[in-house]
């Protein structure tokens, strides 16, 4: 950066009594400098010229008395004649030259210093008129320095007293000019902290007009504040009434969902149990289509709780992510195996590609989002089928599913993701294609947890792509598979549940019932209760505790499963660390949902068909008996 920038950006950081002195010291110092100069000048050549008029008096003086003695060739006059003339004031040198240029007589002083001095020749003209010789005289030029050094000891003095005039003279105008500006920056930094802020009219007529102004724009903004101020209060309150009210309303709706979730639930689970019983040994064809129609409504019935159930665990906050690296083609692979037979049945292909991608995610919520994607597009795809396939982008996994089916216009696009909102459906399957609007809203939540987003792009009767991209990591050498399963060989040795003694606890005599029917049926030794008192009393009588409790959540009284768990561990004969434990509830209250998830009780929430019982069963078991194993 050049100097003069520099020094620009320097001035322009001058307060403005500094650039307003600045700018009367620096014409009256130019200018004092130039008088002083010419001044000076003109003083120093008078000095230097009447040097030299002296110096040419002394060689006309020299030169008429040393006429007749050069003629005569008396040096010795000659000598006494240039002496008396080395005499005179400031004289430092006199000679006395013949005709031919010798030097006849020289006389210099010895009494003071000698400097520069000034020449000076003058002819020496005999009687005849003619040039018999000359004289030179040197003066010293001593008094001009001291001149010189008294002008500039003047030029000081004199310029230093005019700067300071000029600088204090200046400075009272600033400070008259500058005060009042100040004042209104204060008052305008006042205003700006939302202050009121008013200046005193005072100064030169430019600046009474400026603060002025300024006052009379002060109030009108503080008038424009104050209206302000009462209508952000007025529309706080209320907005803090809707919001009330909203809050009012979607609590009504929880607990609305959360009632008639959990009565309509209970018959759900006792009629999926006695289907299954129903089916169990039946080979009259007429009968078992009519059990699978049953079926069908329980599994459609069950798909809509599902969803309930799931946005009410979101709501309640029970799900936190569990962050874990996973090869992504072994959730493909849990895909392909749940959705095939779906597809096939519906004369539709699904193609899950595979893929060597790793990524860092939770396992289940992963799981949940594309089992979501994959069943919505199996559900509203009536010709084709689905294809899910991986691919990266810069840092990330991206996770594709495509569908060929009805497509969503582009007007229900932005809102597909809210609750409860649903497209009319297209296609063979009709209503019977419809859920309750939740898929893509739990969706959409557990992307949130995950801290990504769902992208959706679709056509109108083209088909539909939903990605969702996940955090990409490398590969993991020996990492166990996810998800964590019971293995293979020790559901074998279980052989169903042959000689399991199972403890069932429900208040619904139907559901009791029914998983009597369903246990007994896998070979199982089954002991019912309903209520406390009740689990309490066959604790007294058995002869060794049951392997299994399986518990409903809610039980009459208001009494709790996890409340008669823990009172049978207190029991002198009750149940141990050997014991399996297991909830099933229908109750979606996020405060229940969160009392179930820090209990450490694995739950299952009704309706739950057999096969999934079965599986949660047999899954406790082998749990509590691996390190037996």
């Amino acid at each position: 950066m050049s100097r003069p920038i520099r020094a620009l950006r320097q001035l322009v950081r001058l307060t403005l009594a500094q650039q307003l002195v600045l700018l009367a010291l620096l014409p009256a110092m130019v200018a004092t400098l130039g008088t002083i100069a010419v001044l000076t000048r003109q003083h120093l050549t008078n000095v230097t010229e009447l040097m030299r008029a002296n110096a040419q008096t002394v060689a006309l003086q020299v030169a008429t008395v040393a006429q007749s003695q050069l003629q005569h060739m008396d040096r010795r006059a000659l000598q006494r004649t240039a002496q008396s003339g080395s005499y005179q004031p400031h004289v430092q040198q006199v000679q006395i030259w013949s005709e031919d240029g010798e030097i006849v007589a020289n006389s210099e002083t010895t009494d003071q210093h000698r400097g520069e001095g000034l020449q000076v020749v003058a002819p020496i003209i005999g009687d005849d008129g003619k040039h018999t010789g000359k004289v030179m005289v040197e003066m010293s030029l001593d008094a001009v320095s001291k001149a010189k050094k008294a002008v500039w000891i003047n030029v000081v003095l004199v310029l230093g007293a005019s700067l300071v005039g000029v600088g204090l003279a200046g400075w009272w105008a600033a400070r008259r000019i500058s005060a009042p500006v100040r004042a209104l920056g204060e008052a305008v930094d006042r205003l700006g902290a939302g202050e009121d802020a008013q200046v005193k009219v005072q100064g030169t007529a430019e600046v009474r007009r400026l603060q002025d102004g300024f006052n009379q724009a002060a109030r009108a903004l503080s008038e424009s504040r104050n209206q302000l101020e009462s209508r952000i209060i007025h529309a706080t309150a209320e907005l803090a009434s809707k919001n009330q009210q909203l809050e009012v309303a979607s609590q009504a709706k929880t607990r609305l969902l959360a009632a008639a979730s959990h009565d309509l639930r209970q018959p759900l689970h006792a009629l999926t149990l006695f289907s299954d019983g129903l089916a169990n040994g039946e080979t009259d064809p007429a009968r078992l289509q009519r059990i699978g129609h049953i079926r069908e409504c329980v599994e459609s019935l069950d798909r809509l709780f599902t969803e309930l159930l799931n946005l009410s665990q979101l709501d309640a906050g029970v799900l936190q992510p569990q962050w874990a690296d996973f090869a992504l083609d072994t959730l493909f692979d849990e895909i392909s195996r749940n959705f095939r037979a779906v597809a096939e049945q519906q004369n539709l292909r699904l193609v899950v590609r595979k893929t060597d991608a790793w990524v860092r995610c939770d396992y289940v919520m992963l799981s949940r989002i594309l089992n979501n994607l994959v069943s919505n597009s199996l559900r509203h795809t009536t010709e084709g089928g689905v294809l899910v396939g991986a691919r990266r982008r810069g840092k990330g996994i991206r996770i594709d599913v495509w569908d060929t089916g009805v497509g969503i216009a582009a007007h229900h696009q932005a809102r597909v993701f809210e609750e409860f909102y649903q497209v009319e459906p297209h296609g063979r399957q009709g209503r019977d294609a419809r859920g309750m609007g939740l898929g893509l809203a739990t969706v959409q939540r557990l992307a949130a947890l995950l801290n990504t987003r769902v992208d959706l792009s679709s056509r109108l009767h083209k088909g539909t792509c939903v990605r969702v991209t996940v955090r990409a990591t490398e590969p993991v050498i020996g990492l166990a598979p996810m998800p964590m399963t019971v293995p293979g060989a020790l559901l074998d040795d279980l052989g169903g549940l042959r000689n399991i003694r199972v403890l069932v606890i429900d208040d619904e005599r139907t559901i009791l019932e029914g998983l009597q029917v369903v246990l007994t049926n896998w070979g199982a030794e089954v002991m019912a209760a309903q209520t406390r008192s009740e689990a309490l009393a066959l604790a007294d009588a058995w002869s060794r505790p049951p392997d299994v409790v399986v518990s409903d959540l809610l039980l009459q009284g208001g009494d709790n499963g996890l409340d008669v768990l823990a009172a049978l561990e207190r029991h002198p004969n009750g149940i141990g660390p050997g014991t399996a434990r297991l909830l099933v509830t229908g109750e979606t209250k996020p405060d229940r949902l969160r009392e179930v998830a820090s209990a450490g009780v694995s739950v299952l929430y009704k309706p739950v068909s057999p096969k999934v019982l079965r599986q949660a069963i047999q899954a406790q078991l082998a749990a509590v008996r691996e390190p037996a194993l």
